[in-house]
Parts: structure tokens; C-alpha cells; sequence
């Protein structure tokens, strides 16, 4: 899957920085070439699903923080490490994966990703 394309990034290459942020995600969801690769398709679809996770999920612990209710606030403070540390790892796996030519699919996210692909 590291086929070059005519603009010197490897379809690999492509993959990774799509999940960099949704920026280059969806630009390549639209240029050619590499808007024809489901490879590098899969991958920007998958991290535009893990960006839009990431926002629901914050917001969500936005609302707990304000609320507060029944929460300490060290427990507080752990779940949001917790979170932010998962979310951390999953992008690097994902990175990681896209970078050495392989369609990891994150539970849920990854099979959206595939459908919009098509498969």
C-alpha cells in the first residue's frame, strides 16, 4: 500500500496525516489522487469519526464538570485524565497503523468508516 502517487505522498503518508485534525482528512476525501484509494479514503473517514467522538465526548465531560453534583473533584480530575489519555493512545495507534500500510479499525468508528467507503 505505499504506492507513490504523482504528488510524492505515499498513500501511507496519507493515511497518517489524515489524522492530524479533520483538515486534511477531508481534503483528501477530495483530491485526487487520493480521494480514489480506499485505503487512504478509510483512514480520513476514520479520523473525522474520531474527531467528531472526541468533541461529543468532551462536551459531555464539559457537562459533568459544570454540574458537579455527585462527583469529587479528584475523581473529576481523574476521569478527565483517564479520557484524555484513551483518546490520546487511540490516535496514535491509528497513526501509527496508517503509516505502516494497515486498516485498523477502531470499535464502532471503524466500521462507519467502512461503509462510507463502500464496504
Amino acid at each position: 500500500m505505499a504506492e507513490s502517487n504523482p504528488t510524492g505522498l505515499s498513500d501511507n503518508a496519507a493515511a497518517g496525516i489524515a489524522y492530524i485534525t479533520f483538515f486534511p482528512a477531508i481534503v483528501f476525501l477530495v483530491m485526487p489522487p487520493y480521494n480514489a484509494s480506499s485505503f487512504v479514503r478509510f483512514h480520513a473517514w476514520q479520523s473525522i469519526f474520531l474527531n467528531i467522538a472526541a468533541c461529543v465526548v468532551w462536551f459531555l465531560l464539559a457537562i459533568i464538570t459544570a454540574v458537579q453534583l455527585f462527583i469529587a473533584p479528584a475523581v473529576l480530575a481523574m476521569l478527565h485524565l483517564l479520557v484524555y489519555l484513551a483518546m490520546v493512545l487511540m490516535w496514535v495507534i491509528c497513526v501509527l497503523k496508517a503509516v505502516n500500510g494497515k486498516r485498523f479499525k477502531l470499535p464502532l468508528l471503524g466500521a462507519l468508516a467502512a461503509k462510507q467507503i463502500g464496504e
